[in-house]
């Protein structure tokens, strides 16, 4: 992997140990506990630069490690003792917004009382003005609600020493560019800023030039293994694509699947066809409801839903740990698209599956493709696909949704504490008990299939943080 700066050096960086760089003993010794200990590519390549204070322009995909790579660069700049924005990550979107805040308040935890806010649409101001008013070190959010925030006077950015532009490519193709510049000129001229983007459209070199100062450029080739990613292709007509996505599930058995369509219509179609035929479907895409998008995502994220159908505007910003498989259901006209929406499974050394239904008038397409590439398509059968077993292929977990959030200070710890506590019931273990998500008015906790409705009667019958609570399995 290469670095180049702007006089066009190039030098070879091998990943390294985290304790290899200017980061204080207690982030060291959180890192650990999170199990960071070699850095990614991305990682090793940026923070060395980042780490003493330069602007620095960052090419690399998503699910590469990239959070972590800004993140600890604009903690180690933080001053916690001073209650005001030094911060700010720029996200495309809220989904975006709310895995960069997650991992970012994972990394603080080292840190004294660092207070994160997220401003996204979709959530009322009122709330996030309180928060505000409250005091943030950092702020994550979307272009269009900070501009808000900043309009209105809730948002001050006078002492902000760190600006991350992250995914930077998506916010431009989603038209934010007028909203970026109008925010980043109300920053102060003496910061530093770390642009992070999967491609580098003309729009980021301009952002570049206006914004930034001697930018240090890196490029980190495509983070996931291809060899760990298992390609298939198979022909299909009109009439026999959606079914065999069916059959497709049926034979390779993946707990976890997203399938990409090319349109919401078909997103819907092929939902309702999963869903009769006795699978755990849902589907996400631009036109939903902002608290129905986050209830898809928490189910998908948590293992109680087998297969995400989605678009790929949709879809941008996810990050959902051990997917089995991708299912292309239409190839996409973009082969770069292609890259991206594959680059979602064999990740973290895990070995990943992406199946591709292709027709006759799509083969151009598959063509792109396999130039952009470099390689041939592997095509199979659809007639090879049998079912494994005669069984349902049914999620693991299954989601209680608990009336109350962050609103009513509930953490995921208080919700462990009951499960697993005498009261109100049989207590549960650890390991019966999978993620908790809590958001502002609600709370989602995976729980083994098995035990659901056990669950769900203990929290009802007990207390949650010394308060009675109302559960349901969704």
């Amino acid at each position: 992997m290469a670095f180049h700066d702007n006089g066009g050096m190039t030098s070879t960086i091998k990943a390294t140990s985290f304790s290899s760089l200017p980061l204080n003993p207690a982030t060291l010794a959180n890192l650990d506990k999170l199990g960071y200990t070699e850095m990614t590519a991305i990682q090793a390549a940026s923070l060395p630069i980042a780490l003493l204070g330069k602007d620095l322009i960052a090419q690399a995909k998503t699910g590469s490690g990239k959070t972590a790579a800004f993140a600890l660069a604009l903690l180690a700049n933080l001053n916690p003792r001073r209650f005001a924005v030094q911060a700010l990550v720029l996200c495309p979107t809220r989904e975006l917004a709310d895995q960069v805040t997650t991992e970012l308040r994972r990394l603080a935890r080292a840190e004294e009382n660092i207070k994160i806010v997220t401003l996204c649409g979709g959530v009322p101001l009122r709330g996030q003005r309180a928060s505000l008013e409250h005091g943030a070190h950092i702020v994550v959010g979307t272009p269009g609600r900070i501009m808000d925030h900043m309009a209105r006077e809730y948002l001050s950015l006078e002492a902000l020493n760190t600006l991350v532009l992250d995914e930077a490519d998506r916010m431009l193709d989603m038209g934010f560019l007028d909203d970026i510049v109008t925010v980043v000129k109300q920053c102060p001229k003496e910061r530093q800023t770390l642009l992070f983007s999967a491609t580098y459209p003309e729009g980021i070199a301009g952002i570049a030039n206006k914004f930034m100062r001697e930018p240090q450029t890196i490029k980190v080739e495509s983070q996931h293994a291809e060899n760990l990613i298992e390609q298939r292709f198979y022909q299909v007509t009109r009439a026999e694509r959606l079914p065999t996505v069916a059959l497709l599930l049926n034979h390779f058995r993946p707990i976890s699947t997203l399938a990409f369509c090319n349109t919401k219509n078909q997103c819907r179609e092929l939902v309702a066809l999963l869903q009769a035929q006795g699978f755990s479907a849902l589907a996400l895409y631009g036109e939903l409801e902002q608290r129905e998008r986050d209830q898809v995502l928490v189910q998908f994220a948590n293992r109680s839903c087998s297969v995400l159908v989605a678009t790929d505007v949709a879809s941008r910003g996810l990050d959902i740990d051990q997917l089995e498989a991708v299912i292309n259901v239409d190839v996409t006209p973009d082969a770069e698209i292609h890259i991206h929406r594959i680059g979602r499974t064999g990740r973290a050394g895990e070995s990943g599956l992406a199946l591709n239904l292709a027709s006759m008038d799509e083969m151009g397409f598959v063509g792109k493709i396999e130039q952009y590439q470099n390689r041939e398509s592997v095509w199979h059968k659809v007639g090879e696909l049998t079912p494994a077993s005669g069984e349902r292929l049914v999620p693991p977990m299954a989601t209680i949704h608990i009336l109350g959030g962050r609103k009513e200070k509930i953490r995921p710890g208080d919700v462990l504490g009951a499960l697993t506590s005498d009261e109100g019931g049989t207590p549960f273990t650890r390991e019966q008990i999978g993620k908790i998500s809590v958001t502002e008015f609600s709370t989602f906790v995976a729980v083994k299939r098995d035990i659901a409705k056990e669950a769900m009667l203990k929290l009802n019958n007990g207390r949650v943080k010394g308060k009675s609570v109302r559960a349901r399995v969704m």
